[in-house]
């Protein structure tokens, strides 16, 4: 972060923001330093260059005489407000502006940051935009940009590092539970994913408790082991605890850890196995939201239940027509071996609920039916409360993450209690099955107990080409979603 003037700072490159206005582009404001070297004409020669001002887009032309840095980017926020620019906006062009510059050693950010949130919205979007991986690449093309200086106004410097900091640590923590998502399975394995949350938990001050395969028999645990049954690398329950002396409220967040998901004896086709070393990025976003929660020192306990399993075929793995007992005593039949991340959350949810938090919120990748009614982008979003349902999908908004409520239909649960061999069965009716799913874990959750699921399978793995902060790959979807739970529930909100 610095106060001095865009043009008198030494980088590689000054990224200014342009937009649609009413009469043509416009530069948005942070960059009046910029404009001025170019003598008021800056819009007028990136208008000429082709530059239209729309979200995503970046154009690089040379810096004007008496620059420190040698190029300018000018990257797209969409149609101009007729007030402040969005912290989403914002976010999207500095991400553009840090995947466009890779390979520099020093960008200078000349973007609108003025308020606090937008300093961090313009912070967050630069880190989260450089994020790359490159673990098993013997040669990277570019590396990422190595350092960000984001330039502020001196007036109200104060809140703006206050603004930074949070900014780190969220963004940083996001990229953790990247570089999780992202690992091979070979590499990361339930024994290693609970070895690695061990040493994190060291480093931040954390309490983790780690339930072998052995203590998971002891406990009773079956859902977990059923779902573990068929792998070499056996199942985890990995607890990492936050505490503030001064909270008022406990959280409770329950990951989906499957670290490969093959669909066990219900083998998953062909083509559907490429990406499912992402079956666990909902243990990677409650684990990165913890630590986070951490280093905010946030006045409220948060809790973090990674259940870990992976889900392979072979001659010990639970069959289609196996039963359960679940952690608690309830049994489940197991009608498919790809509906496995239920069972492993069922396990967890109980165990978390024995601790009686003031709320359970679960997040999972943990149906396709969820991408097929949301898309690729936008979670779901389904509570016991509506209250609380609503409270997640608004404050998720308010984060930058797209989601929608959905409900949870009563006449849906039928097929899955009328198994005539068990309490339950992990399958009910076909349609609808994203819903199915989280009345399944529904039957989990303690009387009393507020609880909420989001299923973040569309958007957890992003397929496609990099957009805006988002890579390809990991997204860490969800984790602002919970940080902002979590500070909002720190304030009493």
């Amino acid at each position: 972060m610095s106060t001095s003037s865009a043009v008198s700072l030494r980088a590689d490159a000054l990224v200014v923001g342009v937009a649609k206005g009413p009469k043509g582009l416009v530069v948005a404001p942070g960059a009046d330093a910029v404009v001025e070297a170019f003598e008021g004409k800056l819009a007028e020669v990136l208008t000429a260059l082709g530059a239209t001002g729309a979200e995503g887009e970046a154009v690089k032309l040379p810096a004007p005489a008496g620059a420190k840095a040698p190029l300018v980017l000018a990257v797209g926020l969409g149609t101009a407000p007729e007030g402040a620019f969005g912290a989403e906006d914002l976010r999207k062009a500095a991400g553009v502006a840090a995947r466009t510059l890779a390979g520099s050693k020093k960008v200078a950010l000349a973007l609108p940051a003025v308020s606090a949130d937008e300093v961090e919205a313009v912070a967050l979007g630069g880190l989260l935009g450089a994020y790359s991986f490159g673990t098993y690449k013997a040669e990277v093309a570019k590396a990422p940009v190595a350092e960000l200086v984001l330039l502020v106004e001196r007036k109200g410097s104060k809140d703006a590092k206050a603004a930074v900091e949070r900014a780190a640590a969220v963004g940083e923590e996001m990229n953790r539970a990247r570089d999780l998502v992202n690992t091979a399975p070979n590499d990361l394995n339930p024994k290693s994913f609970a070895t690695l949350a061990q040493a994190v938990g060291k480093e931040h001050g954390l309490k983790v408790e780690v339930l072998d395969e052995k203590a998971l028999l002891k406990g009773g645990f079956g859902g977990i082991l059923g779902v573990g049954a068929g792998s070499a690398n056996p199942p985890r329950l990995v607890k990492v605890a936050y505490t503030h002396p001064k909270a008022k409220a406990t959280l409770a967040f329950v990951g989906k850890g499957i670290t490969y998901d093959s669909g066990g004896i219900s083998l998953k086709p062909a083509g559907h196995n490429e990406t499912m070393k992402c079956d666990m990025a909902g243990a990677a976003a409650v684990f990165a939201t913890v630590v986070a929660a951490k280093r905010l020192g946030l006045q409220v306990n948060v809790t973090a239940w990674l259940a870990l399993a992976e889900n392979m075929p072979s001659g010990s793995a639970t069959r289609p027509g196996d039963v359960l007992r679940m952690y608690g005593g309830k049994t489940v039949e197991v009608l498919n071996t790809d509906a496995e991340g239920r069972l492993v959350l069922a396990d967890a949810i109980v165990r978390a609920g024995e601790e009686q938090p003031d709320v359970i919120v679960d997040v999972a990748t943990l149906t396709g039916a969820m991408v097929l009614a949301l898309g690729t982008r936008t979670f779901g979003v389904m509570a016991n409360d509506e209250a609380l349902r609503t409270r997640l999908h608004e404050t998720a908004g308010a984060a930058g993450e797209a989601s929608w409520p959905m409900p949870l239909p009563a006449e849906l649960r039928k097929g899955m209690v009328e198994s005539t061999v068990a309490d339950l069965s992990n399958m009910g009716e076909r349609m609808g099955g994203g819903l199915v799913a989280g009345l399944f874990l529904q039957e989990f959750v303690a009387e009393g107990t507020a609880w909420a699921h989001l299923d973040i399978a569309g958007p957890a793995f992003n397929e496609g080409g990099p957009y805006g902060y988002t890579p390809k790959g990991g997204t860490a979807s969800a984790v602002r979603t919970l940080v902002r739970f979590a500070e909002e529930t720190a304030a009493g909100k």
